[in-house]
C-alpha cells in the first residue's frame, strides 16, 4: 500500500474515531478507486466497519457501495452477540462463586464513543488457576459450553452460539515483553470487586494500562500487534481524570517504558496526523504488513537470531522448555519425569490442519530469511525496547 492510501486510510479511521469531518482536502484526495485497496487493508486488521463508518459520514459512499456499509451492520450484530454472551459468562461464573477478572475488548470499548465500535472475536476472563478446572465444568454442564483446548495460559471454550470464549488462568508467559511476568503476577493484588458483585473483579486504572501493553508487546513480539490495540492506545491516554504517574510508574517497574513511548508517538501520527519520525514510519511497515495477528515472515524473523540462526529456531519449535510445557500439561507440575513423553504428545498438534499449515508457513519463511535480514528485525525489536 502506497503512502497516499495509507494517509487516507487513517484519516478516515480518525474521522471515525473522533467523529470529525475531513477537510475540504482531504476529501479531495480520496478517490473511489482506492476503496477496494483501503478496505482489503481495513479487513486484514478488523477496521473494516471504521473505515466505513468514516466513509459514510464524510458522504463517500455512493449507492453503489452499500456492501461497504454492511461491515457497521456485521459489527453491530458483533457487538450484540459479545454482549449477550459476556453478560452470561459473567452472571454464570458469579452464580458459581468463581472470583473472575473480565480482559481486554470487553473492558476498553465502553471508553469508545460507541461501545460496537472496537469489535472483538472472543470473550478473555482470568480466573484463579486453582479454579480453572472447576470453572469449566460449570461452563461445559450449566451453559453447554464445549472444551476446545488448552494453551500455555489459557483453555479455548466456544458458546452453543459459536463465540469463542478464552479462560485466562495467566497473563503472560514467562520470557515475554521484558518484566511485564514480574507486574502481572500480582494482577489479584490490584483489582476491586464491582459494585454489588462477590466474585466480579475489575483491575485499577494503572494495572490495566499496563496490561494492554504487555498484551501489545508480547504479539508485538510475535510478528505485530496490528492497529486496533494502538486505537485502543489512544483511547486511554485521552480518558479523563487518570492518574498518568501511577500507569507510567507501573510501566517502568515493569521495563515497558521505552516501548511505550514508541507506541504513543505512532498512535498520535496515526489518530492525530502528526508528523512521522523514521522509528514511527518503520514500525508502520512492520505492522501494516503484519496485519492484526502479525506475519509469519516478522514473527520467524524475530525469533530467527535469539534463537541462534535458522537450525536453532527449528529446535526452538521442536523442544519447547520445562516452564512452558507445563502450561499445556499440568501433570507435569507433579511428575516432571513426564516430559520427554509430553514434548513427544505435544508433536501430535500437527495433526490439526490449521497447526500443520502454520508450521508449514513458518518453516518455508526460516529456510528463506538470511542473516542480514533476521539481524535487522533483531535490531528492530531493540530499539523499540523489546529486546
Amino acid at each position: 500500500m502506497d503512502q497516499r492510501t495509507i494517509r487516507i486510510l487513517f484519516s478516515l479511521l480518525r474521522s471515525a474515531i473522533c467523529g470529525t469531518r475531513l477537510s475540504e482536502e482531504g476529501v479531495r484526495e480520496y478517490s473511489p478507486e482506492l476503496l477496494d485497496g483501503l478496505l482489503k487493508m481495513a479487513k486484514k486488521h478488523d477496521v473494516a466497519h471504521l473505515l466505513a463508518l468514516g466513509l459514510k459520514q464524510n458522504g463517500l459512499l455512493s449507492k453503489d457501495n452499500s456492501n461497504v456499509e454492511n461491515h457497521i451492520f456485521k459489527a453491530l450484530y458483533r457487538y450484540e452477540q459479545i454482549r449477550y454472551e459476556h453478560e452470561n459468562l459473567c452472571d454464570a461464573l458469579e452464580k458459581a462463586e468463581i472470583a473472575f477478572i473480565p480482559l481486554k475488548g470487553s473492558i476498553i470499548r465502553e471508553y469508545y464513543p460507541e461501545p460496537w465500535m472496537r469489535t472483538s472475536c472472543d470473550i478473555d476472563v482470568l480466573v484463579h488457576q486453582k479454579d480453572l478446572n472447576r470453572a469449566v465444568a460449570y461452563l461445559t454442564e450449566n451453559l453447554q459450553y464445549t472444551l476446545h483446548g488448552r494453551a500455555t495460559h489459557d483453555v479455548s471454550l466456544f458458546t452453543p452460539m459459536g463465540v469463542h470464549v478464552e479462560l485466562h488462568f495467566d497473563l503472560v508467559e514467562e520470557g515475554r515483553a521484558n518484566d511485564a511476568i514480574e507486574v502481572l503476577s500480582a494482577v489479584w493484588e490490584n483489582v476491586s470487586l464491582l459494585d454489588n458483585k462477590k466474585y466480579w473483579y475489575v483491575m485499577s486504572d494503572a494495572y490495566f494500562y499496563f496490561y494492554h501493553i504487555a498484551h501489545m508487546a508480547k504479539h508485538f513480539e510475535s510478528g505485530g500487534c496490528g492497529i486496533r490495540p494502538f486505537i485502543d492506545l489512544w483511547i486511554l491516554d485521552h480518558m479523563e481524570n487518570v492518574d498518568q504517574s501511577s500507569r507510567d510508574a507501573l510501566l517502568i517497574s515493569g521495563g515497558l517504558g521505552k516501548f511505550t513511548t514508541v507506541c504513543r508517538e505512532l498512535s498520535e501520527v496515526w489518530l492525530e496526523a502528526k508528523e512521522p519520525n523514521q522509528l514511527s514510519i518503520q514500525m508502520e511497515d512492520f505492522l501494516l504488513n503484519g496485519g492484526a495477528y502479525g506475519s509469519a515472515y516478522n514473527r520467524v524473523a524475530l525469533k530467527q537470531t535469539k534463537k541462534g540462526g535458522r537450525f536453532g529456531y527449528i529446535l526452538s519449535r521442536i523442544f519447547i522448555p520445562y516452564a512452558k510445557l507445563k502450561r499445556y500439561y499440568p501433570i507435569l507440575d507433579k511428575h516432571p519425569w513426564l516430559m520427554p513423553i509430553m514434548q513427544i504428545r505435544r508433536w501430535f498438534m500437527l495433526l490439526n490442519p490449521e497447526v500443520a499449515s502454520m508450521v508449514k508457513r513458518e518453516m518455508s519463511v526460516n529456510k528463506s530469511l538470511n542473516k542480514s535480514e533476521a539481524n535487522e528485525m533483531n535490531e528492530f525489536l531493540d530499539v523499540v525496547g523489546l529486546n
